[in-house]
């Protein structure tokens, strides 16, 4: 286990976005296939493997795999390190970590508003915070090009993209009910929260899915970026 120092992993979730950007974006389609771990974090890949007549692997959503991660720092005591959303948000987040799963410590907190001429100095405060988990709360590409140019100098032993899981911990966003979750309806969840920042994403990036559904289920081949998905 990575949190043992066996050894380190690079942990990212993939959803039908991230997939259609990253088959235009080649450093973030390096970074995805580098990472150690992939897992399904969306309903829409479980549903396009389906389609392809691929038996999809169990979906885990980032929030909650990161729950599991801090329980089992917290039961090795060892601690997280926070970096992401805005200041007052990955303040609350930390605070309510902390109050979700009695015993863990947060090493540090960083807000994910910097250029890149400050991430050495992030970098440095990462490693010298002693965190054995990095949760990085920024929208892709931007976090898959910062865990994969900094992996070898943060000192964790596992780094994760957890998108906007700060916004729900923290209480600022609201999580879609369970019954959503189940029917892989949080997308539409978020969308009503907020609908000007996601709309046109989500309608252009379903476009392209479907499109590449539809052609890699005429010529019975699978598009590229299906190829490697792990849970």
């Amino acid at each position: 286990m990575a949190l043992k120092g066996r050894t380190r992993l690079r942990i990212e979730g993939l959803n039908v976005a991230k997939l259609v950007d990253a088959r235009g974006n080649p450093a973030l389609m390096a970074a995805l296939r580098e990472a150690e771990v992939v897992h399904m974090d969306g309903a829409g890949i479980s549903f396009g493997l389906k389609v392809l007549g691929i038996a999809p692997p169990e979906r885990r959503a980032g929030i909650d795999l990161m729950a599991e991660l801090c329980g089992l720092a917290a039961g090795l005591d060892r601690s997280v390190y926070l970096l992401g959303a805005r200041p007052e948000i990955v303040r609350a987040a930390a605070r309510r970590l902390a109050e979700i799963e009695p015993g863990l410590k947060v090493a540090g907190i960083r807000d994910g508003y910097f250029s890149e001429y400050e991430e050495q100095d992030i970098v440095e405060a990462i490693r010298g915070s002693g965190a054995g988990i990095l949760f990085i709360g920024i929208s892709s590409p931007k976090k898959e090009h910062f865990l994969q140019a900094h992996w070898q100098h943060l000192g964790v032993s596992v780094g994760m993209g957890v998108g906007g899981s700060f916004d729900v911990v923290s209480g600022r966003l609201r999580r879609a009910p369970v019954w959503m979750q189940r029917y892989g309806l949080e997308w539409l969840f978020r969308l009503g929260q907020e609908p000007g920042r996601l709309f046109r994403r989500y309608a252009f990036t379903n476009l392209c899915f479907l499109g590449l559904l539809i052609r890699a289920r005429m010529s019975k081949s699978l598009p590229r970026g299906f190829g490697r998905h792990e849970n």
